[in-house]
């Protein structure tokens, strides 16, 4: 990882300021490869608390995660999602910090939106923040995902919304905007 990024010239794309209150961060599955740079980059003091399956593959991640600097939450819309989604509220209320989430994780289908980033910024009055991580270059995977990995010394560019309220909106409504506004910049 810190190769790829270390030789990648790194575009950043901004859209408003970001908040100095807690929010959830919002990527796609197939873009979480260089997402944790984007978390240091926004220079936040708050800290972040990433969604992770139960899965056996989500506890990689987990460690991953944890030896960056960031907390994790185990649970997914398929195991453990009362408990993960408690938590994550729990999270933001009473610690005041993030909430990362891939709205189509952990085992799809791609680009989908599943309740939980919703529902969380619903029930805590918080924003969604959108972020997208588009290599120039790229591999794929040939997973459900299209897990992409960025070629060495391509550009990256890294997109991160301005903050997005979804705490009036009918769940089903937010959840259709929500992935529209992920697709802006996805990796196809």
């Amino acid at each position: 990882m810190w190769f790829l990024y270390l030789t990648a010239r790194k575009r950043w794309h901004f859209k408003g300021e970001f908040p100095d209150s807690p929010v959830v961060i919002a990527f796609w599955h197939g873009e979480l490869l260089m997402a944790p740079f984007i978390y240091a980059k926004l220079g936040t003091s708050r800290k972040l608390n990433i969604m992770i399956s139960d899965h056996f593959d989500g506890e990689i991640v987990a460690r991953l995660t944890r030896l960056l600097g960031m907390k994790t939450i185990r649970g997914s819309s398929r195991k453990g999602a009362v408990k993960a989604l408690i938590s994550a509220i729990k999270a933001v209320k009473e610690e005041g910090e993030h909430v990362g989430i891939t709205p189509d994780g952990p085992r799809g289908p791609r680009h989908s939106v599943s309740d939980g980033a919703v529902v969380i910024a619903q029930k805590a009055g918080i924003p969604i923040v959108i972020v997208n991580v588009r290599p120039q270059t790229y591999w794929q995977a040939g997973s459900w995902d299209r897990f992409t990995v960025p070629k060495p010394f391509s550009a990256i560019d890294f997109y991160i919304s301005e903050p997005i309220d979804v705490t009036g909106m009918d769940k089903g409504a937010a959840k259709k905007m929500l992935r529209e506004r992920m697709l802006e910049h996805a990796v196809e």
